[in-house]
């Protein structure tokens, strides 16, 4: 879950404490003039930010980026309002972002190179805003807070993933609503807090976790001024927050019921959530300062209140922010940083569910935001003693830049994880070898080539031995060992086991009835698995498809066969493989071979170089009086496809032996067919009887 954040830092060292505050703003450079040197430096940003990104750029689709990515029924102007209009319609309800999403697949269709690209420029952008809020707010070290930002190897994720664009996207908004709302705080301009109302906005549409940005503003004011006051600072946030908040509630209601981040995984007392959330703030700081062994998938926490140095975290987090609120009578900008810090990270500490803390109660890209409230302080700490100290600025000038060479050489080098998935996940096994999500995945993933099989089932097994009771690793073994049919009572056990731990899981009940669909005497079974899968996701096409073919197995069930291939046409009706068998079934009823006829030609309508479709029509014409030229057609243009098919050679000898003058052509094929198949015994015996009829016509 992406965090949403605003620069802000403090004027203290101006106007000293013990002051009485009457804080007016500080003198601010014209906010419409960027100079030469300022557009070098947003240039130079750009340029560092895609060398140390260079390894990602070229990335595959990663984990659930396919998800996110516009699904082909989105694609058209009817997917784009479906995108606004229908919850379900993507993987999470964020329009702005899926909106993001079809126009760049209009613009580059199936290459994610595009997809990177922006991801990458929407980073540095959000780096050139960090630049610019820390200016407006009159703190040194601006441009250090934007390189920091732009290079720190923490991001990687947040960049390099492709479905964490929702992190970028919202970043860019979030930050130049700051940056509007700062203004209107200096001149208060209602187009300004217009302006930076709607990019607020448009940061919830992308992302709903910036809600958090009005109360980090209040904590900006308060930084700025010592005071809050209502008319001026508090009231025109009203809004903002009347916004955020719902906003917020409705995701955490998504993530719950529509993702599915509810269950024994999220089982967690207030105590174990407190425990989360004071390890989740010392560990995300812990990255920003040292960012060592940063992985994809971190381990997942044991919670256990009755562990006493458990609690050495919250313990320590409330020491810290007590220790500031002292510090705070001196400079403010410690407390603001880290009430900015532990604000901005409030949605993934632990109190919400979110669906990742199935895999771990930290992620890289929760703090991507939320790492401003370190990283400008500490810029603007480096940046003061440069102004201070002309005797050591050199040095820490040097010891500024080879910061930033380490971060971007970190970056990366953390980069390379992010190039495919088999990297990805080898790479987050190195580091995190419990992750049974990176076993299972690193599975699926060998599991497509036939070859890497064994290597697939022994990365499930793994995940099964870490956590035994993971649904998709018994679905995914079942899968992999059904590929052998010996295997498949082994495969049907596995399925079994996924559907004790959950029971409605659609994917696994399919399975199970492909399993037992192969299994002598297991039809009945089988059809009841498929039903199940379809009570559960009603619009189901493989299901329904086959059911349809099972149960045109059972006698007496034929009409069900039909409603149920008629059930897929209504879900997609260009599938050519169910307009066939439904035709194939129809023409085995008397008085329905017109409607055969008709749906194979729709099956040949959708695909006409369908070698099914073009045998089952000219079987239909053939037994309907007055077709059999139309008949020969056909299988003639079977053979077109196929020229070793067999039965259509042998079904064109008997419609060219039945055709005045043509058994010499229907000799031909009945030997073709025999060539084909020495041991077709139809085709001989249709030979021979060809080669009768010839020597009766000669003998006359």
């Amino acid at each position: 879950m992406a965090k949403k954040r605003s620069a802000r830092v403090t004027n203290t060292h101006r106007i000293p404490a013990s002051q009485g505050r009457k804080d007016a703003p500080p003198k601010l450079p014209h906010s419409g003039a960027i100079r030469f040197n300022d557009a070098t430096g947003w240039a130079v940003i750009f340029l560092a930010t895609f060398a140390a990104y260079f390894p990602a750029l070229n990335g595959s689709l990663l984990w659930d980026d396919s998800h996110h990515i516009t699904a082909p029924e989105l694609t058209s102007f009817h997917g784009l309002w479906r995108i606004w209009s229908d919850l379900h319609s993507t993987w999470q309800y964020y329009p702005l972002l899926h909106s993001a999403f079809w126009l760049e697949h209009q613009m580059w269709g199936e290459d994610v190179f595009g997809y990177h690209l922006t991801n990458i420029a929407l980073h540095a952008l959000s780096a050139c805003l960090v630049v610019m809020i820390v200016k407006r707010l009159s703190l040194p070290g601006a441009w250090l807070a934007g390189f920091v930002f732009a290079l720190h190897p923490v991001n990687v994720e947040a960049v390099a993933w492709i479905s964490e664009q929702k992190s970028t996207l919202s970043g860019v908004f979030c930050l130049a609503s700051v940056l509007a709302y700062l203004q209107f705080d200096q001149d208060r301009r209602k187009s300004q807090y217009l302006l930076a109302t709607l990019l607020f906005v448009l940061a919830l549409l992308s992302k709903t976790v910036t809600a958090t940005l009005p109360a980090v503003l209040l904590v900006v004011l308060w930084w700025k001024r010592g005071r809050l006051e209502s008319k001026r600072d508090v009231l025109p946030l009203v809004p903002w927050f009347a916004l955020g908040i719902p906003a917020g509630i409705f995701t955490a209601w998504i993530e719950r019921t529509v993702i599915g981040a509810q269950g024994s995984d999220y089982l967690l007392t207030p105590t174990q959530r407190v425990l989360i959330a004071g390890r989740a703030i010392c560990f995300y700081a812990g990255k920003l300062f040292w960012p060592a062994n940063l992985t994809f998938s971190y381990p997942h926490w044991d919670i256990d209140p009755a562990i006493s140095w458990q609690w050495i975290f919250p313990a320590g987090v409330l020491v810290f922010g007590a220790g500031l609120v002292l510090l705070a009578r001196r400079s403010r900008g410690p407390l603001a940083g880290f009430l900015i810090f532990a604000g901005t990270l409030f949605p993934v500490l632990g109190f919400l569910n979110v669906y990742p803390f199935r895999y771990s109660y930290v992620a890289d890209h929760f703090e991507y935001l939320a790492s401003l409230g370190i990283i400008v302080p500490v810029c603007s700490i480096l940046g003061r003693e440069i102004e201070r100290t002309s005797s050591r600025k050199t040095v820490i000038l040097a010891c500024s830049a080879l910061l930033l060479l380490i971060s971007g050489v970190l970056t990366w080098r953390q980069s390379r994880a992010y190039t495919d998935s088999e990297t990805l996940y080898r790479e987050t096994l190195a580091r995190n070898p419990s992750s049974w999500m990176a076993h299972n995945n690193l599975g699926a993933l060998l599991a497509d080539t036939p070859q890497r099989l064994p290597e697939a089932i022994a990365e499930y097994r793994t995940a099964l031995r870490i956590k035994p009771d993971y649904p998709e690793a018994h679905n995914n073994l079942g899968s992999a060992l059904a590929q052998n049919p010996d295997q498949l009572p082994e495969a049907a056990t596995e399925f079994r086991a996924a559907l004790r731990i959950r029971p409605d899981y659609e994917e696994a009940h399919y399975n199970l009835a492909n399993a037992l669909a192969q299994t002598p005497g297991q039809l009945p079974n089988a059809i009841a698995e498929f039903q199940a899968a379809l009570r559960i996701k009603p619009d189901s096409l493989e299901a329904h498809y086959n059911l349809g073919a099972l149960l045109a197995r059972t006698p007496g069930r034929v009409p069900e066969a039909i409603a149920e291939y008629r059930a897929a046409l209504r879900i997609k009706p260009d599938s050519a493989e169910a307009h066939n068998n439904l035709g194939s079934i129809l023409a085995q009823i008397p008085g329905q071979m017109p409607q055969a006829i008709a749906e194979f030609q729709a099956a040949l309508q959708i695909r006409p170089d369908s070698l099914e479709g073009h045998y089952n029509l000219g079987n239909a014409l053939a037994q309907t009086p007055g077709q059999l030229p139309n008949a020969i057609a056909e299988f003639q243009a079977a053979l077109q496809i196929r020229p070793d098919f067999a039965e259509a050679h042998n079904k064109l000898g008997i419609l060219l032996s039945q055709t005045p003058g043509q058994l010499p052509r229907a000799v031909a094929e009945f030997r073709a067919a025999l060539r084909i198949k020495p041991d077709y015994a139809e085709a001989r015996d249709n030979l021979q009887n060809a080669m009768a009829q010839m020597e009766t016509a000669e003998s006359r």
